[in-house]
């Protein structure tokens, strides 16, 4: 057998089996581009129910009775309305990056007049006004706050897990951040004050991040073109087959 014969027919032999893997890849590529216009769908629909809620007449924050029912799809970003007092208690500073630079959120704990207790994010402080004397002392005065609701943030942030016994908070984690401050039981959830609840420079309310990426079309797209490539290389490759058939 020749060397150019043996050739083909090496070549016969693997070229089904690139075929069959063409095949699979489009297949693979096709699947994916779908889940990301479903995925797409879904972020769209979060968007249009996150801007219906964050406009919507604020109602009474959810009490014990119904925080076991709370989650992100009914829940986040609801606004909400808090009567009650601030308690003489050190507000707690958690890591916030924002359009304004590094800094901290201050969560200060509120005794609700429903007789629950429940965090509230008071608002942004730049790093280099960390200090309690930078902004004005709420602590034991009556309050009424509007804001949105926001689920506890457990754990810690990227990379970093929050150290309690340092003070250093990454997440808002109200159940650990109320184990420190020895609070008992609080609301599963804070709430990010408006920024109408404070009338002093700082903290600076109203800044919760609403931006959501939706980069799910660009990868549809990008998908669907492995799929388009994976299959227009198999049908190269079936052709080529054909055309070498009549010849063989």
């Amino acid at each position: 057998m020749s060397s150019e014969a043996a050739g083909r027919e090496r070549g016969g032999v693997a070229r089904p089996v690139f075929v069959v893997a063409l095949a699979l890849f489009t297949l693979v590529f096709a699947g994916l581009g779908v889940w990301q216009v479903q995925r797409r769908s879904w972020k769209l629909d979060l968007i249009a129910r996150v801007e219906a809620r964050i406009h919507a007449p604020p109602a009474a924050a959810p009490g014990p009775a119904e925080w076991p029912a709370l989650d992100a799809a009914t829940a986040e970003y609801r606004r909400v309305v808090l009567e009650g007092r601030y308690l003489d208690v050190s507000e707690t500073l958690t890591m916030a990056v924002t359009e304004r630079g590094p800094g901290f959120w201050v969560l200060a704990p509120f005794r609700s007049d429903a007789g629950f207790t429940v965090f509230v994010n008071r608002g942004f402080v730049p790093e280099d006004r960390r200090e309690a004397e930078e902004r004005r002392r709420v602590a034991g005065e009556p309050a009424r706050v509007v804001g949105l609701l926001r689920l506890t943030e457990p754990g810690g942030g990227f990379l970093r897990a929050n150290d309690p016994v340092g003070g250093r908070w990454y997440s808002r984690d109200v159940a650990a951040i109320a184990a420190a401050c020895e609070l008992g039981a609080v609301a599963p959830y804070f709430v990010d004050a408006d920024a109408a609840a404070e009338p002093g420079p700082l903290p600076q309310g109203g800044m919760t991040q609403l931006s959501f990426r939706n980069t799910h079309l660009v990868y549809a797209l990008t998908w669907f073109c492995l799929a388009l490539m994976s299959a227009g290389a198999g049908i190269y490759l079936l052709r080529g087959k054909a055309e070498e058939e009549p010849g063989a």
